[in-house]
């Protein structure tokens, strides 16, 4: 499979709104995940447009995650507004779990969470979804990639339907390589991608520029978060500008601009989501407060006491969490004959992607440092189940089949029994 860009004989506006208008012929149910965001709105923009030329309603869905900037729910207020005659809309303001890497004693918190109703940053929207049993398929605490993925094939209703999604390859490595990894397309198309339950992804514009994203806005004067706006007053050039839920592992490095961009939100997050403050205040500094760039062993450790040490005081959930992916990570190098993991390797083998990389305690140390609760520095991804008594069980069966399968007197576990 080639992974070179190609150029078209179009241009990429020209190329969205043909890959819409073939959604629109292939698919008899459409919707859209919008998040407020200037890629999703310009999707946004140019599929409704499409759906008021042909006299169709689509379905928008808009994940509203309680503790975000009050521009970016203005905005998506003013778009359900702008299209009302073709959506069927799908403002879901529900109880779900969200990452935050500013805290470890709350590593995942509940938006919406009815029992903290008297600290919302906010009131739901008047057009909100709050019921949890509006959706059959709903669980309160469910995390918000099975929500959506969920949300897909109920919407799907058994056939296929099509979810346009607002992503661009030039965004970042992990948004490229989704969409050229090998998987089901839709007629061949690149820019599709097979969902659960019948469901399709749809990238119209995967192909643009940043640059375009503004262009597109200047030509039309079409509404879009004027976020944008404050955050180029605060010093961010447009490549830098990000609306997100701002808790996550590379997100809360963005968090030191809510005290400048909407302070009065800001008092009400800090009151709201654990560890805020601390995440703005440090998240993008460097060294062990973060676990950014370069980390230092404290004197009379070793990388792996070190690591040890971080486990024993973290909260007893949080670290049966990291001891369960430390045992994975640890086991899988065994298996492959490396049963002694290095203190610290060249690390530029440690920092190396895919083939030729190699294990360390001091890894493990700066996953800890950097509070990576999924442990994707150790190469791990999101479990696909989140409930922790089933994954804790399922680690109990494993370890003990681990120790028949590892050579005696090597010592692998990094779970408590060791702490």
């Amino acid at each position: 499979m080639s992974t070179l860009k190609k150029l078209l004989a179009i241009d990429v506006l020209a190329a969205a709104q043909q890959r819409i208008e073939w959604t629109f012929d292939t698919f008899q149910r459409i919707y859209i995940s919008f998040s407020g965001g200037k890629d999703s709105t310009v999707m946004t923009h140019l599929v409704l447009d499409e759906a008021k030329r042909r006299g169709r309603k689509v379905g928008l869905l808009f994940v509203d995650l309680e503790a975000q900037y009050n521009l970016t729910i203005e905005h998506a207020g003013e778009i359900f507004g702008l299209y009302r005659d073709n959506i069927e809309p799908y403002w879901c303001a529900l109880p779900l779990i969200l990452r935050n890497a500013v805290s470890q004693f709350e590593p995942r918190w509940i938006c919406w969470d009815s029992s903290k109703q008297e600290a919302w940053v906010r009131r739901p929207d008047a057009l909100s979804i709050t019921d949890p049993a509006h959706f059959p398929f709903f669980r309160v605490g469910m995390e918000f990639e099975e929500f959506v993925q969920e949300f897909g094939a109920w919407y799907s209703g058994g056939s296929e339907c099509a979810c346009f999604v607002g992503i661009r390859s030039d965004e970042s490595l992990n948004r490229f390589r989704t969409l050229i990894m090998d998987r089901p397309r839709h007629s061949g198309h690149r820019w599709t991608a097979r969902k659960s339950g019948g469901a399709w992804n749809v990238y119209p514009i995967y192909d643009w520029r940043t640059e375009d994203i503004w262009r597109f806005h200047a030509k039309t004067g079409l509404p879009y978060n004027r976020l944008y706006d404050r955050m180029y007053l605060a010093g961010l050039s447009i490549h830098q500008m990000r609306i997100c839920q701002p808790y996550g592992d590379d997100q809360r490095k963005g968090l030191w601009l809510y005290q400048i961009i909407e302070p009065e939100t800001w008092g009400r997050v800090v009151a709201r989501v654990n560890g805020a403050n601390q995440g703005a205040m440090y998240a993008h500094t460097r060294g062990n407060m973060s676990g950014n760039i370069r980390v230092s062993k404290p004197a009379g450790h070793t990388w792996q006491s070190f690591a040890r040490l971080l486990l024993a005081t973290m909260p007893e959930a949080l670290r049966d969490h990291y001891a369960n992916r430390i045992d994975t990570f640890l086991y899988w190098w065994a298996a492959r004959g490396v049963t002694t993991i290095a203190d610290e390797e060249d690390p530029k083998l440690e920092n190396k992607a895919g083939k030729g990389r190699r294990p360390s305690w001091r890894r493990i140390a700066k996953c800890l440092l950097r509070n990576d609760y999924w442990a994707k520095g150790l190469s791990f991804s999101q479990l696909s189940s989140t409930d922790p008594a089933s994954y804790n069980r399922l680690m109990t069966t494993r370890r003990k089949r681990w120790k028949e399968q590892v050579p005696q007197g090597k010592p692998i576990f990094a779970g408590r029994v060791n702490l």
